[in-house]
């Protein structure tokens, strides 16, 4: 059950996030995840990762302020269960997750944004790569 909880948390992110992506892309998407999971600075879980954000005192998100957009950014959050980017993002969640992918395209990354932003959190990082329209950093130990 954790697992399937956890897949379901992965894909979700990975089809917001990067669906229109390249498949390094989606991966790198994935791996990033997977890095907060591994750091003792985030949350142990995939699903926490993902729905990591501010919060008010009421538990609801506070707009514009998590970790991924699209998980607080007020629109709908629908999945077209029979878009063939959906499968494509579980098969890429269970293979990340699963470890059967284990080269990280991202060196390390714990934060990327779009090419078109340029977030103040930036300048503080260490930048790793660019895949398509994202970049990605890493937060230095």
């Amino acid at each position: 059950m954790l697992l399937e909880t956890a897949l379901m948390c992965m894909a979700t992110n990975i089809y917001h996030e990067a669906k229109h992506e390249p498949l390094v892309g989606r991966i790198a998407v994935a791996q990033v995840v997977m890095n907060r999971v591994e750091d003792k600075r985030y949350p142990d879980t995939v699903c926490e990762v993902v729905k990591q954000g501010l919060t008010y005192k009421n538990g609801k998100v506070v707009i514009g302020r998590c970790m991924f957009s699209w998980y607080c950014d007020g629109r709908s959050d629908y999945i077209n269960k029979a878009d063939p980017k959906w499968r494509d993002s579980l098969r890429i969640a269970s293979m990340v997750i699963t470890d059967k992918i284990t080269l990280d395209v991202t060196e390390g990354s714990t934060h990327y944004h779009a090419t078109y932003v340029r977030p103040a959190w930036a300048k503080t990082k260490t930048k790793t790569v660019r895949i398509s329209k994202h970049i990605f950093y890493r937060w230095e130990r």
